[in-house]
């Protein structure tokens, strides 16, 4: 039943325009002006609540309270995630499919094996690039494209052109996914592409006896069978193996904010240089996911009537997750703009970092809600800030401003240095 909150609430006005103009600013801002730490609102006329906070994590990815299931819309799974993905499903159905990103992505030789092919797939990289202007974000991007197909064991060629083709591809199905236009048909085309020529190494993979199998990315998601014991179709598990490629692409956002970091603050690099087990890269890694504006927030849909602090959460309203904003929470941080990775190096950590780091989501990683690749995250970041940290340029005139209107968002020039 609806509390008595409601008739003082402010009114459910749509904030679409508001969102789109102002981008990452938008709901902090709104935030910053409601006196419960609550927003209601609409989207694309939909009614939404907006939430903060631990409490609020632990809430939003209760199932019960919760759903994913038709929450994403089609321009979101057509761009960003894909048709079927996991984050469409709830349940055990979810959970069986989970447990396949988790069983690849949380197995810490795994990890470490990516960390290295990032390692040694960047030093080649720049080892050609000596004396070279380079845009740093899309280096990384090629980089990881080279790193991630190693590890996952899809084949590809060792030129350029190829490596750039599924950079190109990957880091504009992230870049299209939030807006209208040229960016979003681009995505929509990158993700065809990559769909299409995934598709069809699955098929040529359960072609060949399970006995003969690698133990690879590529063959674990070719013969994962969904809850009711069948294989997925060689579309969704394109899709799936995608949702393993492109967010590990991705990740050339944030090393180009760690680039931004440490040329903002320089004091950092003598302190990766030193650090030789690899507790201050981690250190590091973890700042700038939590400084630099990445996902803005995720949403789902209310599974019945609900109440939070009071306030009456009709079913199926949209469900907002403030990730930006409580990334950057004085309730929650000390000092959050200053940028400070000995937040995480002390040996208590943050109070509580499961819930109040959340840049990629949150949530209880052991009922599988927790985005299952943080770990690569932190660890080809950490990878690339050592190196970069290592690495002889300079950093010619541009502008390294960061809009926070655009999602996502990068300094405008993408980072260029200059090898010495």
């Amino acid at each position: 039943m609806p509390s008595s909150k409601k008739a003082n609430a402010a009114p459910w006005n749509d904030s679409t325009l508001a969102l789109l103009v102002h981008g990452y600013a938008w709901l902090p801002n709104r935030m910053r002006r409601s006196l419960d730490g609550t927003v209601r609102t609409r989207l694309m006329g939909r009614p939404a609540i907006a939430l903060r906070g631990p409490d609020a994590v632990a809430f939003f990815y209760d199932e019960k309270h919760v759903v994913r299931t038709a929450a994403l819309p089609d321009p979101v799974l057509d761009t960003l995630f894909g048709q079927g993905a996991v984050h469409t499903l709830d349940g055990d159905v979810h959970r069986v499919r989970k447990a396949l990103f988790i069983a690849l992505l949380k197995d810490g030789a795994g990890v470490a094996a990516l960390g290295e092919y990032v390692t040694r797939r960047w030093r080649e990289a720049m080892a050609d690039r000596q004396q070279d202007r380079v845009v740093l974000f899309d280096e990384a991007a090629k980089v990881l494209a080279r790193a991630v197909r190693d590890w996952a064991g899809v084949p590809l060629s060792l030129s350029d052109a190829a490596a750039a083709d599924l950079a190109r591809d990957c880091t504009s199905m992230v870049d299209g996914f939030a807006t209208f236009g040229p960016r979003h048909l681009r995505a929509r085309q990158a993700r065809r592409r990559q769909e299409d020529a995934l598709a069809v190494l699955i098929t040529d993979v359960r072609t060949t006896p399970e006995a003969d199998s690698t133990g690879s990315a590529l063959e674990a998601v070719a013969r994962h069978r969904d809850l009711d014991g069948t294989l997925l179709d060689p579309r969704t598990a394109a899709v799936e193996l995608l949702n393993i490629i492109r967010p590990t692409v991705a990740i050339a956002w944030f090393a180009t904010f760690a680039a931004h970091a440490l040329h903002r603050w320089p004091q950092h690099r003598d302190l990766l240089r030193a650090d030789t087990e690899g507790s201050y890269a981690e250190a590091f890694a973890h700042e700038v996911r939590r400084f630099y504006p990445f996902a803005p927030f995720v949403a789902g849909l209310a599974a019945q009537d609900l109440t939070w602090h009071g306030e009456h959460v009709p079913k199926d309203a949209l469900v907002l997750l403030d990730l930006y904003g409580q990334n950057h929470d004085p309730a929650l941080w000390e000092d959050p703009y200053r940028f400070d990775p000995r937040r995480f190096a002390s040996p208590e950590g943050p109070q509580d970092p499961l819930d109040n780091l959340v840049p990629q989501g949150g949530g209880d990683a052991a009922r599988g809600h927790r985005c299952p690749g943080e770990d690569i995250t932190v660890t080809a970041l950490a990878a690339i800030a050592t190196e970069l940290a290592r690495l002889d340029y300079e950093v010619p005139d541009q502008d390294l401003g960061i809009p926070l209107s655009r999602m996502p968002t990068l300094p405008r020039s993408g980072f260029e240095l200059r090898l010495r």
